[in-house]
């Protein structure tokens, strides 16, 4: 890799550019996560301490639920793999519904400022509500355990994503509206070439508050309507505590803000190649 300077040429060495991101990006992290663990293995030598410490939970935990993550022993029993990939179908679904309801709406109520004026008091109040207020209402209305869940993530997910489009569509520079007008774009060309190139940042930035609060909505449902889930499993572990037991709800701890972290960066992820460079 080469720049040129005037008329020299400066030489870009990429074993040094590795090592500078290894440098800033890698090893801070490493360095705080091996101290955090020091620290929390010194505060369990306490013997008042009554969680384990780090080489307890991993010594504990290795054998089934490390190695064997997708061991099924059918019912609830089941590794922390299926747990978390049932999680994510729910995740999945309820999320991509509030997603498709929440730009529509969005783009319809950011458009029009006399339904703007009437509904936005109504979500301002709605959007307040925490998630598992809606648990008892779900599940009156659905009967069963799966769809109350999905309907408390879609209900969580869909308000930052829904304000945030309404909130980009007011804000499109009236430059754009004004060439819309003067080409005499309307209907899906307007919105292609218009509405959507302006709004995706802020689409974008509803969609990544979304998902987080998807999946804190997920773990917190499960808790309370069962089955098989990883926050079915971190409550089941709890009702039979063991030394063993909080070993286990530690490592789902882990895995399940691994899986948030993973899930915020697979959108911020399709937001880079989607939003435009100079919108970012």
């Amino acid at each position: 890799m080469t720049a040129t300077l005037g008329s020299r040429t400066i030489r870009k060495n990429p074993r040094k550019q590795i090592s500078k991101i290894i440098l800033k990006k890698v090893v801070p992290p490493a360095v705080a996560l091996i101290i955090f663990l020091v620290i929390w293995q010194i505060l369990c030598l306490n013997p008042n301490f009554k969680l384990p410490g780090p080489i307890e939970t991993f010594s504990e935990t290795w054998d089934p639920f490390i190695i064997h993550p997708f061991f099924d022993n059918g019912e609830s029993d089941k590794g922390l793999g299926w747990q978390i990939l049932n999680s994510l179908g729910r995740v999945g679904l309820g999320f991509s519904l509030a997603a498709i309801v929440g730009i529509f709406l969005g783009i319809l109520i950011g458009a029009n400022k006399l339904l703007y004026s009437a509904v936005d008091p109504i979500f301002q109040v709605l959007r307040t509500v925490p998630p598992l207020a809606w648990l008892p209402i779900s599940l009156a209305a659905f009967q069963q355990a799966n769809p109350s869940a999905i309907f408390v993530i879609f209900i969580t997910s869909i308000w930052p994503i829904l304000i945030n489009t309404t909130v980009g569509v007011q804000q499109i520079p009236q430059d754009y509206i004004n060439v819309a007008r003067v080409l005499r774009l309307k209907g899906l060309k307007y919105f292609l070439k218009i509405v959507f190139p302006a709004t995706v940042p802020y689409i974008f930035t509803g969609l990544r508050i979304g998902i987080g609060l998807s999946w804190l909505a997920i773990v917190a449902a499960e808790m309370l309507v069962g089955g098989v889930g990883i926050g079915s499993f971190i409550w089941d572990a709890y009702n039979t505590t063991t030394e063993t037991n909080l070993s286990e709800i530690i490592l789902a701890l882990v895995y399940v803000g691994l899986v948030g972290l993973m899930l915020d960066r697979l959108v911020d992820f399709v937001a880079s190649k989607v939003v435009p460079e100079e919108q970012k």
